[in-house]
């Protein structure tokens, strides 16, 4: 029993490394900070880190990517509700919105992100994990033709993002990116 218990004592090292070289893993990007991410067992498993953006660095790659954003007070305020901000996003949660961007082919506006206002939780949008669209048909039809309906106005994608279509947009929940 004893020769048990150490062997997987030292095997836990191992394993826990082995966790941060998953594909799916996030990537840091340049100046980006990694901060613990949260784990509830009715979650998505979530990796040990999780690299934070700048609001210039996610826009940056949203540029690159074709994918536009907008905000209904014309601002990138944080701490407004009726900004548009990316500080803090999950560069995950970036990478899935290219992904989606890559897969469907559709426009993509994005019209929430990080700023308060959104309903709290481990998986909210302030804490990065979360993006809204803008309803379009070539959207709506992409998410309904290719994940899988889970109930009400919400469909699951084949990573375990999860499409929720909420009145005049599509809440998206990143607990990866999608394939990246």
């Amino acid at each position: 029993m004893k020769t048990s218990l150490r062997r997987a004592a030292a095997a836990a090292p191992v394993i826990s490394l082995a966790l941060l070289a998953l594909p799916g893993a996030a990537q840091a990007a340049p100046g980006a900070q990694p901060t613990p991410a949260a784990a509830t067992a009715d979650r998505a498993p979530a990796s040990a880190l999780v690299t934070k953006l700048t609001h210039a660095q996610a826009t940056s790659r949203f540029r690159a990517a074709g994918i536009t954003w907008s905000s209904s007070g014309g601002c990138s305020d944080r701490t407004v509700s009726t900004c548009t901000s990316f500080e803090q996003v999950n560069l995950a949660t970036v990478q899935g919105a290219e992904t989606l961007k890559s897969a469907s082919g559709c426009a993509l506006n994005v019209t929430g992100g990080t700023e308060t206002g959104h309903a709290g939780g481990t998986y909210s949008h302030w804490n990065g994990y979360k993006l809204d669209y803008s309803l379009s048909t070539c959207l709506n039809n992409y998410i309904t033709g290719a994940f899988a309906y889970i109930g009400g106005s919400k469909y699951r994608s084949g990573s375990g993002n999860v499409y929720y279509r909420e009145g005049n947009h599509w809440d998206v929940t990143y607990y990866n990116c999608g394939g990246c």
